[in-house]
């Protein structure tokens, strides 16, 4: 009994010590909507970018289509209001997901961290598959510069 009070605690501590990290790296970008997502592009280093017009987009759709029969559908973007960042995270082992939080704004522009947060998986495999994911976020224009900064974990 007493080894599983310890057990519970030590969990309990570690979860909440982990919350702390991912809340330490700035403040959430709440105006980011996730609008597309895949495990496997043919992007084999990690980039993060703004694409601000439709034909940057279709040259990116148009790249990571390039061995996919059908192909991943181009996302409807308003470019008028909105704008596009996009995080290529380059060859993965383990199952991870971006997050964006702006560390610093000054008049002249946006210093925005980005950190991979591993995913717990649900199954257990002893083979562990090489995965490519891009992650694309929508959010509204800004006029501001935007400096993107990859957070060690």
């Amino acid at each position: 009994m007493g080894r599983m009070l310890v057990l519970g605690l030590i969990c309990f501590l570690s979860c909440k010590a982990q919350k702390d990290n991912i809340k330490a790296a700035g403040e959430p970008m709440h105006d980011l909507v996730l609008v597309d997502h895949d495990d496997f592009s043919t992007i084999a280093d990690y980039e993060v970018r703004i694409i601000q017009d439709q034909k940057s987009l279709q040259k990116f759709y148009s790249k990571i289509n390039m061995t996919r029969k059908p192909g991943l559908p181009v996302p409807m973007v308003d470019f008028s209001k909105d704008m596009l960042i996009l995080i290529c995270l380059g060859e993965q082992q383990k199952v991870v997901e971006p997050l964006l939080s702006k560390l610093q704004e000054t008049a002249a522009g946006i210093t925005v961290s980005v950190q991979l947060i591993e995913k717990q998986q649900i199954e257990n495999n002893t083979v562990q598959s090489i995965h490519y994911p891009f992650y694309l976020y929508k959010m509204p224009i800004i006029d501001k510069s935007i400096d993107f900064q990859k957070a060690e974990n």
